[in-house]
């Protein structure tokens, strides 16, 4: 597990921020990113649909380890997406998460060069070749390192760490989640072997934010 670091060392080579959901992974590797960057910004993406557990253990975590956390919103509020377009998450899933996560996130990563992400190959079949280093091109064109220190961790792992470092866990695990995203698109998973299946009810496991050529 000391490879973690190593990668992050040979990743802070320029302006770097870190996507965290605060599922455990994405908890896990923070635990390893403060430890070289205790100012690191902690972006986090504020779609107003998120489990109150989560939103309570975002806020504790924040004042406990003194994240520099920034939270990324849509420009259009809840209130007037679901005016305009009605509730997206049930008729139009994808649309609501490109509106409300996809496009704050890439508007905020222009202003980086390095980002790190929690992902997992294990995590289900679209992440299955994921590397630790990939490239990411931006809307303006610009390409940024995209690093992901876990990609080859296992579920057990992630769990092994947290328990060794007294991590604390948010407690929408010990309701049996596995994939921990908003409320209304976040089920338990379907299948044991796809810890993402219980998002938007199947029918899509990425959000967009994330494409592989798998998909």
């Amino acid at each position: 597990m000391s490879e973690v670091l190593t990668d992050i060392d040979k990743a802070l080579t320029g302006k770097a921020c870190y996507t965290c959901s605060f599922q455990l992974e994405d908890v896990v590797l923070l635990h390893y990113l403060l430890q070289r960057d205790s100012t690191i910004p902690v972006l986090f993406l504020e779609t107003g649909y998120h489990f109150a557990s989560t939103y309570a253990y975002r806020d504790q975590l924040t004042k406990d380890w003194k994240l520099n956390l920034q939270n990324l919103v849509a420009i259009q509020s809840v209130a007037d997406q679901e005016a305009q377009f009605g509730i997206l998450n049930q008729s139009e899933p994808a649309k609501c998460c490109q509106l409300r996560k996809v496009e704050p996130l890439f508007d905020a990563l222009e202003n980086y060069d390095v980002w790190f992400t929690g992902l997992r190959r294990e995590q289900s079949p679209t992440r299955a070749k994921l590397e630790v280093f990939e490239q990411t091109t931006l809307k303006s064109g610009k390409q940024i390192a995209k690093v992901s220190p876990l990609a080859h961790w296992t579920w057990k792992q992630v769990w092994q760490y947290a328990r060794e470092n007294n991590l604390p866990i948010l407690d929408l695990y010990e309701q049996g989640y596995t994939s921990i995203g908003c409320e209304p698109c976040t089920a338990k998973p379907a299948t044991d072997d796809n810890l993402r299946s219980g998002r938007w009810g199947g029918k899509k496991l990425e959000c967009g934010i994330h494409t592989f050529a798998t998909e």
